[in-house]
């Protein structure tokens, strides 16, 4: 195997993380020795051992002289575990390929220089674009401390969410809607306007094996949620409440608390979309999956706030002028105005397609 090949592997390793390190990146370890991969390891959870931890681990003694492949900066400083950067220089490793370094500024090339220091040779840069793309979402959180904004809807071949009467279940076959239940997984949390939740009465979990539910996030200027919701009397009491400051001392405000929500209080009733981020990153949540409904979506694509998507498309055609569409509010006279998405990569589902894009 060439270098790229075991750094690519890494990454492969890496992505095993999707799901249950945030906030924490991906990463992925590889020790090689004579051609030979002597130990392999990823970041499996937040707060647990790192990837170079598991490498080294199980690479043991033989990894003196060895190389190790790391797909982010290993760290420098004490967390919720040691520096990684000691680590590797205590094991005996002998050279460090590193794909990129980590713009976190506890180590910003700390972990490079403390290796350097140690008489490891250090090279930076393979496969440096890949390993971003697969921390889209930290690279977006750690600079500029709001969450990554990744837009999901299913829509029917004229571009509606819902019929007239608020009916959307089923636009997307079960292939797309499995692949929705992956996206939940992924990303920290689910954002939902009010009429979503009042209409649906969904739930927002993460329907997969081993996965974790996100935070349900719901736009609710009026406060006007049902206290029957369901996704309130989860017991993961994972649920963030976006209001208007003036919703404050109310009743119901008071009787929500009662479940142990967690409350964002915003001044005005009319959302800014930059300003719910800016909230909802305080609380440590590093990425919001958007599922509407159209108010909400139209709102995000105006203040220009989507970083990236997955539009799933269904072989149905509603042809009603009053039925939901996902996209509205705003009049594009020009094809040179329109709004484009960047990046888009097309995937089959059955007889559903999508259309997948990223800034």
């Amino acid at each position: 195997m060439e270098a790229q090949e075991y750094m690519h592997f890494a990454l492969k390793l890496a992505k095993k993380g999707e799901g249950k390190v945030n906030p924490n990146p991906l990463v992925g370890a590889v020790v090689v020795k004579n051609g030979n991969i002597i130990g392999q390891g990823y970041h499996h959870q937040y707060g647990g051992p790192h990837a170079e931890v598991y490498a080294l681990q199980e690479a043991g003694t033989e990894a003196k002289d060895a190389t190790i492949y790391v797909t982010l900066e290993p760290c420098s400083h004490y967390g919720k575990t040691p520096p990684c950067a000691k680590k590797i220089i205590d094991s005996g490793i002998k050279r460090c390929i590193i794909a990129m370094e980590d713009p976190n500024p506890l180590v910003a090339g700390k972990g490079i220089a403390m290796m350097k220091e140690a008489g490891i040779q250090v090279e930076v840069g393979l496969c440096e674009t890949e390993a971003r793309v697969l921390n889209r979402v930290f690279l977006k959180y750690i600079s500029t401390k709001t969450p990554f904004l990744f837009l999901k809807c299913g829509i029917t071949l004229d571009g509606k969410l819902a019929t007239r009467s608020f009916q959307s279940k089923w636009i997307t076959n079960e292939t797309a809607r499995e692949r929705v239940q992956y996206l939940r997984n992924k990303y920290m949390g689910i954002m939902v306007g009010i009429h979503t939740v009042i209409e649906d009465n969904p739930s927002l979990d993460a329907r997969i094996e081993n996965g974790r539910d996100p935070y349900r996030i719901i736009v609710d200027p009026y406060l006007e949620i049902p206290l029957s919701s369901k996704l309130l009397h989860k017991k993961d009491k994972k649920v963030i409440i976006i209001t208007s400051l003036s919703e404050k001392e109310t009743d119901k405000r008071k009787e929500l608390e009662k479940l142990e929500l967690r409350f964002i209080f915003l001044k005005e009733r009319i959302f800014s979309f930059s300003n719910m981020l800016e909230e909802i990153g305080k609380l440590g949540v590093d990425s919001v999956l958007l599922e509407g409904g159209g108010q909400l979506i139209s709102a995000a694509f105006q203040e220009n706030v989507i970083d990236g998507g997955e539009i799933f498309i269904a072989p149905k055609i509603l042809g009603d002028e009053k039925a939901v569409s996902f996209i509205s509010g705003f009049c594009k006279e020009s094809m040179e105005e329109a709004i484009s998405l960047p990046n888009v990569k097309v995937h089959q589902y059955g007889n559903n397609c999508s259309m997948e894009f990223y800034r």
